[in-house]
């Protein structure tokens, strides 16, 4: 991790996340949780969740403070992202142990790669359309540092000599 001046110079941006909660949306669940929107986070948003509405039915909460950075490591995550034919914020959430439950977002990111590591772990992951001018901004990031490994043709064993195998 990087600190100081480089940290400060890593490309992110600030957003926020809107979760909705509906009550009975079937006869088989008590709760139906889904992620609604990732939004550029505002000042006005503050830094604490709070309830947008509850009508008895249907809640919406805002979560502000979530920052997404650029990591060179991740760039063929982004690319897998951005080449998926509709680009994409991955955002990992948990349900907690208040009653009536509420779902609180934990992480933003754009990695395809870093999406499937939360998935392998079990957790929530949803995704919701990346807009068109994040999008650009992560395809600049993406082709001034992807570099795609090259592909080299391995020789089947078969063809290779005893001490070689």
């Amino acid at each position: 991790m990087q600190t100081g001046e480089r940290a400060a110079e890593r490309p992110a941006v600030s957003v926020a996340v809107v979760v909705e909660r509906e009550a009975k949306p079937n006869r088989w669940e008590d709760w139906r949780f889904r992620i609604v929107e990732v939004l550029p986070d505002e000042p006005a948003f503050g830094r604490e969740p709070r309830l947008l509405r509850d009508d008895g039915k249907t809640a919406r909460w805002l979560f502000p403070g979530f920052t997404v950075a650029l990591y060179r490591d991740e760039c063929e995550g982004y690319h897998l992202n951005l080449t998926s034919g509709s680009p994409v914020w991955f955002v990992v959430w948990r349900i907690g142990e208040t009653d009536p439950p509420v779902a609180t977002p934990e992480i933003v990111s754009v990695s395809y790669n870093e999406a499937g590591r939360w998935l392998d772990a079990q957790e929530r992951v949803d995704n919701l359309p990346l807009p068109a001018e994040t999008a650009a901004w992560l395809q600049a990031y993406t082709d001034e540092h992807y570099r795609p490994e090259v592909k080299q043709r391995r020789r089947p064993a078969s063809f290779k000599s005893p001490q070689q195998r």
